[in-house]
């Protein structure tokens, strides 16, 4: 375990309000690189709603991103959305003590978008691990020991023989791959590409191949990325980034080059999925007249909906169970290290913060 470092001093925030067990411990983000430990009332429940303790959570780029300043995010926030825990009460019918992931949305199921199918673009949409403190839904994100799911929050149970660590993927990376994938069209015998192998590049690689795939090819400029996609069931590692004339692109770099490659690797009838292009950054030429003559598609995917979050527990209880997880999981650090970790992050594709309390 690591020592503490500053701006991680814990501060009971309204301590007067009931007994320490009737409150959930969480790490709030300040803004910059600070954060704060402090703990907050257990939530009255409504309708739908549940109340989930966690027990693991596991370390998001996007988090990282937030926390540097390369996206916006809420402040005060208790950052975090993949994460697993055990029912602990719950106004939607959820056993107690059952062991779940959540979806990192929350959408009302009323709106245009949610009636089409797109949930993940809720006009009213709130999100696991992004709202402030101050909002009204304070203990919404997953570096806490507790986390408040209202009812328009996905729930899915996991089985016994997925470890916390793994399971607490499914609710971003495993997930967000399954939306793709399923973007992507029938896999089976098709020649696919995937460029950028972080966590969600790999899920992307080992999920190809488990539907399929006559072929996976894969780009990553690190050769410790490589090697773990040759375990994940790449087929082929480029050693130069372009690949020719493949049935489906599966960009994940979020890099304008990384778009443009897979632009231009697609064959006659091929379709790019793009689901790494999160943050502002250049634009990206199209030549229409390819398109149209080569019977091209081009679609994005940006988070998902919640038969995926099923499907990304089905897939890590099965075929996902055999990446390489070991070499892709950092950590395990304690709650108290998160701040730490944001400054110092651990070797491997996520860090896995173990939750006591």
């Amino acid at each position: 375990m690591r020592d503490s470092v500053a701006g991680t001093d814990a501060a009971a925030v309204g301590t007067d309000a009931g007994p320490e067990a009737d409150r959930a411990q969480a790490v709030v983000w300040l803004g910059g690189n600070r954060f704060e430990t402090q703990s907050f009332d257990l939530p009255v429940l409504g309708e739908g709603e549940s109340l989930v303790r966690l027990r693991t959570a596991t370390v998001c780029g996007s988090d990282r991103h937030t926390v540097r300043g390369r996206r916006p995010g809420a402040c005060p926030s208790i950052l975090g959305h993949e994460g697993v825990g055990l029912v602990e009460d719950s106004r939607a019918g959820l056993p107690l003590g059952q062991r779940v992931v959540f979806s990192v949305t929350s959408m009302c199921g009323e709106c245009g978008n949610c009636r089409r199918g797109l949930s993940a673009k809720c006009a009213s949409v709130a999100k696991v691990g992004h709202e402030s403190t101050d909002s009204g839904w304070a203990l919404s994100g997953t570096y806490a020991t507790h986390i408040h799911l209202p009812a328009g929050v996905a729930v899915v149970p996991v089985p016994d023989s997925v470890p916390d660590a793994v399971a607490a993927t499914a609710g971003c990376a495993v997930a967000t791959v399954m939306a793709m994938v399923e973007a992507a069209g029938d896999l089976k015998g098709k020649r696919v590409f995937v460029n950028g192998l972080g966590m969600l590049g790999l899920t992307a690689v080992a999920a190809a191949q488990s539907r399929g795939a006559a072929e996976v090819l894969a780009f990553d400029p690190s050769p410790r990325r490589q090697d773990l996609a040759l375990f994940a069931g790449a087929s082929t590692i480029m050693e130069e980034e372009t690949p020719a004339d493949v049935d489906v692109a599966l960009e994940l770099s979020g890099t304008a080059s990384g778009v443009e490659t897979c632009l231009a690797g697609l064959g006659t009838g091929g379709t790019a999925v793009l689901a790494g292009s999160v943050s502002p950054g250049s634009n990206v030429e199209i030549t229409p007249e390819q398109l149209v003559r080569g019977w091209r598609t081009i679609t994005g995917v940006h988070n998902f909906e919640p038969h995926h979050l099923r499907q990304a527990v089905d897939f890590l209880t099965a075929d996902g169970a055999n990446m390489p997880w070991d070499h892709i999981l950092g950590g395990p650090i304690g709650l108290s290290e998160v701040a730490q970790e944001f400054a110092e992050p651990s070797p491997g594709l996520r860090t896995v913060v173990t939750i006591d309390g």
